[in-house]
């Protein structure tokens, strides 16, 4: 009772502050997304996203062995193919010697410990910019599933220890960690992305990759078949206990900062980590808004942070990852 008890004693200093403070962010919290490209001597700014660069694979040795020393030990990696090698069934992606294989080994060559999650989707392979096989107007479900779950375990054989299956086609968990068990990669882990919503804030991920729908008469010009309304909210739960049911050793929600409550009402369901995808335009809008003196970078990169891990996020994948940590020190 008041003056009895006076909760500000708690807030009086920053000593204080930080004795009691509920939430903590450290180097261990963060998975790092990576682009990668082909080429040599490749280091290219993403234009949407200042700071954060495509990787040919000698840099990409450079900047895993650069994460390991910050403490950094997770990464996720992308790759932007040719256009040349782009097709409506993602061939590219089941080559053994393909970027993403190339990339896998390159990053274990470079730092054995490394944690490496690859991104299983069609998108970056598809002529039309889509996560599935086309057809008749529609993105097919069971057959791009077929292609995901060879895709995985090419990832496997390449070294990767998680997938991350970003597609949104129903029942893909189950037929990925089917392939897996079948091929003898009982121990490869399943990131799902569950909760992924159609979200407007991939643009700049999207000009990263070059992997935007394509503009072409009778294909859909967005994902909304098969990414979620972000207006759901008992969807993701759905979405997410029928990926465990089905193997998923991870789930996430994705984007970031919107989807917060998403976040709060999965962690209070599952008994597995949740992890939150920070996105690109929940990063490009930091960095423009700092540009122009409109806001504190660093603090509000923090606050952001902050409150993704205390809704209840495990891992958050987050293109801020390296600032943060410098700024932690």
């Amino acid at each position: 009772m008041y003056p009895l008890i006076r909760n500000r004693r708690l807030r009086s200093s920053e000593a204080i502050r930080s004795l009691v403070r509920e939430t903590i962010i450290s180097p261990s919290d963060f998975l790092v997304p990576l682009f990668v490209v082909e080429g040599k001597g490749i280091k290219e700014e993403i234009a949407s996203m200042p700071n954060y660069y495509r990787l040919s694979l000698d840099n990409l040795t450079k900047e895993v062995k650069e994460l390991w020393k910050m403490g950094l030990r997770s990464v996720l990696l992308f790759v932007k193919v040719p256009d040349n090698l782009k097709d409506n069934s993602g061939s590219e992606a089941l080559n053994e010697n393909g970027l993403m294989q190339l990339a896998i080994k390159t990053v274990k060559n470079a730092c054995p410990e490394m944690l490496v999650m690859t991104d299983v989707a069609l998108d970056p392979y598809s002529s039309y910019g889509h996560d599935g096989i086309v057809a008749d107007g529609q993105i097919l479900n069971d057959e791009s599933v077929e292609v995901l779950a060879e895709m995985s375990v090419s990832h496997a054989k390449a070294g990767a220890d998680f997938v991350a299956p970003s597609d949104m086609m129903d029942g893909r968990i189950l037929s990925i960690r089917e392939a897996l068990e079948d091929e003898g990669y009982l121990n490869t882990g399943i990131m799902a992305y569950s909760a992924k919503y159609a979200s407007a804030f991939y643009g700049p991920f999207r000009d990263a990759l070059d992997s935007a729908p394509v503009d072409i008469k009778n294909v859909p010009k967005d994902k909304k078949t098969y990414q979620m309304d972000y207006a759901n909210r008992f969807e993701a739960i759905r979405e997410t206990q029928m990926d465990i049911e089905e193997g998923a050793d991870i789930v996430m929600v994705k984007p970031g900062l919107c989807y917060l409550d998403i976040v709060r009402e999965i962690k209070n369901e599952v008994d597995v980590p949740v992890a939150v995808y920070q996105v690109s335009g929940e990063y490009a809008m930091v960095k423009a808004a700092a540009e122009k003196g409109w806001l504190d970078h660093d603090a509000v990169m923090m606050e952001q942070l902050t409150a993704i891990k205390r809704a209840g996020a495990n891992i958050i994948a987050s293109y801020f990852a390296k600032d943060a940590v410098k700024l932690l020190g």
